[in-house]
């Protein structure tokens, strides 16, 4: 199932490399093999490597503050999306085909767009699929590429600490749902203030988003996932609205979600063990192929996010496609020697490197 497509937008130099990995609690250096001609890219190298000179203050934690109108407007959005779920009965199945597909569009935003592509520079893309790929950002409202960069090269350089903005050592719900309901801790706006974000700054397709986010948000996420059953095909305007719209929306935030929750607690880790983000094929199912998380946390910049290429990955074969149609190229791949390597020394058993 793992394929890479040759074309001339494709690189196969294999070379030798000394990179910077991330893991919880230590950086160490180690020799990769990968197939890529830049590690870097034209961006330089990404702010994304475990930070171990980073320590926890002494003395009791900040008290916890809610953000009450985030805690209602979940709340709400969340009994809209049950009301969702109890009509798709009575929905007609161009309704429910177009929810999918909003779903697709909506993940790819996230996973191809502000994951691979802006967080870790894990390949290049042209404007045409920069612009696709902001507008699908925008269907997935979950903040803009910006920041959402800023945010997860935190959690990446500061993973699982109090800098982390998503720590799962604060348990199951606060990975999951509870960061966005309190006040950051202050340590994860101090560091956020300090990430180098210079590359997505440079980036106009990205600035133009965060500058007309709220109504890009307000027409890509709820209004134009509503009008279109309803015009094109007469779907009732209350099914066209919490269908495609309110329970696609909570679907989509929740199987992020599940990246930073159950991908940090429930699975094996095959590739180092010594860090929490686990191999979790459920969640990589529901987030178009996220969920090998043990993998990413150990080579955060491989463009597939896992040893495995298309298996339960959509997303590295949508970046595939694009390369193939001439839209992506340079995407970074660690080789398997390396990954084999890697497992022996740190990962917690050995597994069959496919």
């Amino acid at each position: 199932l793992s394929k890479e497509f040759s074309s001339p937008h494709t690189s196969a130099l294999v070379g030798t490399l000394t990179a910077q990995v991330s893991r919880n609690g230590h950086a160490i250096k180690e020799k990769a093999f990968l197939n890529h001609e830049d590690l870097a890219g034209d961006e330089g190298t990404v702010d994304d490597t475990f930070d171990d000179t980073y320590h926890e203050k002494e003395g009791p934690k900040p008290p916890l503050q809610y953000v009450w109108r985030n805690i209602i407007l979940m709340s709400l959005l969340h009994l809209g999306g049950i009301l969702g779920l109890i009509l798709v009965p009575y929905a007609k199945i161009q309704t429910l085909a177009w929810a999918v597909l909003c779903f697709v569009v909506n993940a790819l935003g996230i996973t191809a767009g502000a994951h691979r592509l802006w967080s870790h520079r894990t390949y290049k893309a042209t404007l045409p699929l920069r612009i696709f790929l902001t507008i699908a950002n925008s269907v997935a409202f979950q903040n803009d590429i910006y920041e959402w960069v800023r945010d997860h090269r935190v959690h990446h350089k500061f993973s699982e600490t109090d800098a982390d903005p998503h720590n799962a050592k604060r348990g199951f719900f606060f990975s999951h749902i509870g960061w966005l309901l309190v006040r950051k801790h202050p340590d994860v706006i101090e560091k956020g203030q300090k990430i180098d974000l210079s590359d997505v700054r440079a980036d106009k397709v990205v600035m133009f988003q965060r500058k007309y986010y709220k109504p890009s948000v307000v027409l890509l996420c709820f209004t134009m996932p509503a009008v279109v059953p309803w015009y094109f095909w007469e779907e009732s305007i209350i099914i066209s609205f919490f269908i495609p719209s309110i329970l696609r929306y909570v679907i989509g935030l929740n199987a992020a979600w599940l990246v930073n929750s159950a991908a940090h607690m429930f699975g094996n880790r095959p590739y180092d063990k010594t860090i929490n983000p686990r191999e979790n094929t459920l969640v990589s199912l529901g987030a178009l192929g996220e969920g090998f998380h043990n993998y990413h946390h150990t080579f955060p910049y491989d463009y597939s996010a896992s040893e495995f290429g298309w298996r339960f990955n959509l997303t590295t074969a949508f970046i595939d496609l694009m390369c193939f149609l001439g839209l992506a190229s340079d995407r970074k791949r660690v080789s398997k020697e390396a990954i084999l390597a890697r497992k022996m020394r740190t990962g917690e058993g050995r597994q069959k490197s496919g």
